[in-house]
């Protein structure tokens, strides 16, 4: 390969912020949202309340760890001296394999939106629209795809920030029409605050924790970042207050308009219902529009995460394959490793064929495990960066949150459908003892 064959540092810290919402505000609020309220009733308020606890130490870990890195480059470089070889190959494959289920989930979620419109439309016309856009922006440059994803990303938090605006104003609203009493009443009017005990908050875990997945993507730009010591600690500080905001605040206001109930058995987005209260022309269709951008941000969120890993994993290995598919175009993009990663989407078609609907949710359990895989090796690296600096508040955050971490795996592992949980464990074994057949092959050549 040649030697100029090396990624552009064109990113800047808003770029870095957005991108990290945009992975992050995605199908898991727009259309997951319904389901954790199914799972838990208002009690879901208790779950993403506890999400957002574990994301601000798995975050602050995170950032502890790219001011302490020489030569950053993806999450193995950042866990690999605290972890070793072994375990920083099996995160970045890790997190690799959740980025393709995760494209797949969100665009299962945007075409099941489009055809809102276009209902007689087959899945994966869209899918494949979907494919070619993203493949464009992410081959182009890293600087086009930064700056797509930063307006796609200010489109769907400007609509965010919006819901709360009317959300305010029909709460207002309702307890000048009858009282604050009444207004709030329905939080437990309806089988109470936690309809379904403890389980429904530990099964709303399972969409809360993949919603919030996707803000730890801010590692992967760290080798296309201007300047990343100061613009990615910067940007981690903002997306954590953003996305928690963006996450509970909505929620709780959805939950006074309507009963739960109401949220969980819609077949419309909670974001339309309330634009339809406001009597919006055209409510629906805005909506619906914005909801597509958000999803589409997300895959295009996913086309490039997934496409540095690959880029990260195969540059320096040996082998005809592997060159080909790390190998930079004239806009030093692996231009090979963004081909393979959209055409991952052409899998979404098949299995929403023969799983339907439930895809969706059947997708979203395997990536709750993944994103927990992940944010538990960040804090792992966490602790052992602060055994090594003797940083006592570093070694409390990271063990805080891998308690926290462990105890929701093991309430996962109990709610979770069995069938996701093996599918999961499967992939994982399979990352696993790929690692020690490469290196046994390496020591038989020699």
């Amino acid at each position: 390969m040649e030697t100029n064959q090396s990624l552009k540092k064109k990113m800047a810290a808003r770029h870095i912020t957005m991108i990290a919402l945009g992975g992050a505000i995605g199908a898991g609020l727009f259309k997951g949202s319904s389901s954790a309220i199914a799972a838990a009733g208002p009690s879901v308020l208790i779950a993403y309340f506890i999400g957002g606890i574990v994301l601000y130490f798995v975050m602050k870990s995170l950032e502890k760890l790219v001011l302490s890195s020489k030569d950053p480059h993806g999450l193995s470089g950042l866990v690999q001296p605290y972890l070793g070889n072994h375990t920083a190959d099996f995160t970045d494959w890790v997190y690799w394999s959740m980025w393709m289920i995760n494209i797949i989930a969100e665009a299962v979620a945007a075409a099941s939106f489009l055809q809102l419109w276009f209902a007689n439309v087959p899945t994966w016309v869209f899918v494949l629209i979907i494919a070619l856009l993203t493949s464009l922006i992410n081959l182009f440059s890293v600087a086009l795809f930064a700056e797509t994803e930063y307006w796609l990303a200010f489109i769907k938090i400007s609509v965010v920030i919006l819901l709360i605006i009317f959300g305010v104003f029909l709460v207002a609203k309702q307890i000048f029409d009858t009282n604050l009493v009444t207004t709030f009443s329905g939080m437990t009017a309806h089988g109470g605050f936690a309809p379904h005990g403890f389980k429904g908050v530990i099964n709303s875990l399972l969409i809360v924790i993949y919603s919030y997945g996707g803000s730890e993507l801010i590692a992967i730009t760290v080798s296309e970042t201007e300047d990343p010591k100061r613009a990615i600690p910067k940007a981690i500080r903002g997306v954590i207050g953003r996305i928690i905001s963006f996450y509970i605040i909505p929620m709780f206001l959805l939950l006074v308009i309507y009963n739960w109930q109401t949220l969980a058995t819609s077949s419309m987005s909670p974001f339309v219902m309330v634009f339809n209260k406001m009597h919006i022309p055209f409510a629906g269709d805005i909506v619906n529009l914005i909801i597509i951008l958000a999803l589409f941000s997300s895959i295009n969120s996913g086309i490039y995460a997934s496409s540095r890993l690959l880029y990260f994993r195969l540059k320096n290995r040996q082998g005809k394959m592997a060159q080909r598919m790390a190998h930079l175009n004239k806009h030093h993009v692996p231009q090979r490793a963004v081909i393979f990663c959209s055409g991952t989407l052409y899998i979404g078609v098949v299995l929403s064929y023969f799983v339907g609907d439930r895809l969706f949710n059947y997708l979203a359990g395997s990536l709750s495990y993944t994103v927990l895989a992940v944010w538990i090796l960040i804090s792992l690296a966490g602790f052992g960066l602060s055994l090594k600096t003797k940083s006592l508040s570093g070694r409390t955050m990271s063990l805080l949150a891998l308690i926290a971490l462990f105890l929701i795996l093991i309430g996962i592992l109990f709610t979770n459908p069995i069938g996701v949980t093996v599918f999961t464990a499967i992939l994982y074994f399979i990352i696993f003892i790929s690692y020690q057949k490469k290196n046994d092959s390496v020591s038989n050549l020699n």
